[in-house]
């Protein structure tokens, strides 16, 4: 099965920035992840399993593909799904549930589910928004985690598949030093890069 899943994940090396700040090697191009939903199944139900031991009644996805798999796993499991929408923010990485929403977090058990974690912007800042409206974060889930960044927000990790993966701070980045080109590939405000 992980061969399939990589077969899904459009992937190429080079020297990339990612939404994080960070550099790395490994670009993912995620939108194409959702472009045959069918192919996924197995995998959102082999992640949705394992969530649901955390005795989860909610899962919170960053949109757009965490979304997308943290909905799917709602269908699955009848949980309350609620997304997390990144705001554009030149300090940082910052993401919202949407205000309708918020006074139903308070004492949620929620597991926060991404498509694919890398250096876990995306998940910090998810995990900094629920805390913040009383949300009982129980475990954080993603089809793919690359590296062990993820390891970092101190939550149990449920995916389908790991894989070892290098970032660097733009001061420690050795394609940096190299003098070998950066790929910008999220422009102005980052979007979905791992």
């Amino acid at each position: 099965m992980t061969r399939q899943l990589l077969d899904l994940l459009s992937s190429r090396r080079g020297h990339f920035r990612l939404e994080s700040g960070h550099h790395g090697e490994l670009w993912l191009e995620l939108d194409a992840l959702f472009e045959r939903p069918a192919l996924l199944a197995p995998f959102l139900a082999e992640l949705g399993d394992r969530l649901a031991g955390h005795a989860i009644d909610a899962v919170c996805g960053p949109l757009t593909g965490g979304a997308f798999v943290a909905l799917a796993i709602a269908q699955r499991h009848d949980l309350r799904f609620y997304p997390a929408e990144r705001i554009a923010d030149p300090a940082g990485v910052h993401y919202r549930v949407p205000a309708a929403l918020r006074a139903h977090l308070a004492g949620a058990r929620i597991a926060i589910v991404d498509d694919v974690i890398n250096a876990g912007s995306a998940a910090r800042a998810t995990l900094a928004e629920l805390g913040a409206h009383g949300a009982d974060v129980r475990a954080l889930g993603a089809l793919a985690v690359l590296g062990s960044h993820a390891a970092r927000l101190g939550l149990p990790i449920e995916t389908t598949l790991a894989l070892d993966n290098t970032l660097w701070s733009p001061e420690q980045c050795p394609h940096c030093r190299a003098g070998i080109a950066l790929e910008d590939l999220v422009p102005g405000a980052p979007g979905r890069a791992h």
